[in-house]
């Protein structure tokens, strides 16, 4: 047994999950980014990048209601949740965009999520700014999906180019607070941007 699974198995939020029927530990960070800042309704539709393996699409599911859509997607292929349309597919390509806006049928998005990650290289410069490039992938799909005064969260890695990253975020909405959920493991150098009220008038 490695270190690394042996320390999962201790993990509070990691046998919490389990046992509350989640299907990540990264729930309940979700749950506490809800819980502070009130980003999805009842009826909304949230878009849900990065959704792999589900575990934040079951949170948004539980947060819309019958009356909701959640959607998500991910480059890997992810195990139905009932409630829920999942999309394989690069949330960087145009392709799979044009695919997204197709299932919403010109239905506006109330939230979108991103919880994206890079495969991890062990050169935290590089994964930083391999952080940063998700997270202005997920800016681009918001801009061009969201409703006005619709909200968006978004992950990425601290690091230097953190701050141009949030101010470009400011110039599109209202209200933008950085936020590391208690769930975030303490190792960790992920930081949650939370933005509300989106302006689409902006540019």
């Amino acid at each position: 047994m490695t270190r690394w699974y042996r320390e999962r198995k201790r993990d509070f939020f990691y046998r919490k999950a389990k046992r509350e029927g989640y299907r990540a530990r990264s729930s309940y960070k979700l749950k506490q980014i809800q819980d502070r800042f009130h980003i999805i309704n009842p009826g909304d539709t949230v878009l849900d990048l990065g959704a792999a393996p589900g575990g934040w699409s079951q949170v948004a599911l539980e947060l819309v209601g019958e009356k909701g859509l959640v959607i998500g997607v991910d480059l890997d292929r992810i195990a139905p949740i009932p409630g829920v349309i999942f999309l394989q597919g690069d949330v960087t390509s145009e392709e799979t965009i044009q695919r997204i806006e197709e299932i919403l049928e010109g239905r506006p998005v109330d939230v979108v999520l991103s919880d994206m990650s890079p495969d991890i290289s062990g050169m935290y410069s590089v994964d930083h700014a391999r952080s940063i490039y998700l997270g202005e992938k997920a800016l681009e799909v918001a801009k061009r999906m969201l409703r006005e005064d619709g909200n968006f969260v978004c992950k990425v890695f601290m690091g230097s180019d953190y701050e141009s990253f949030l101010r470009e975020i400011r110039t599109w909405f209202s209200r933008v607070k950085s936020y590391t959920p208690p769930a975030s493991r303490k190792t960790s150098s992920e930081i949650y941007v939370v933005a509300r009220g989106f302006n689409y008038k902006s540019e």
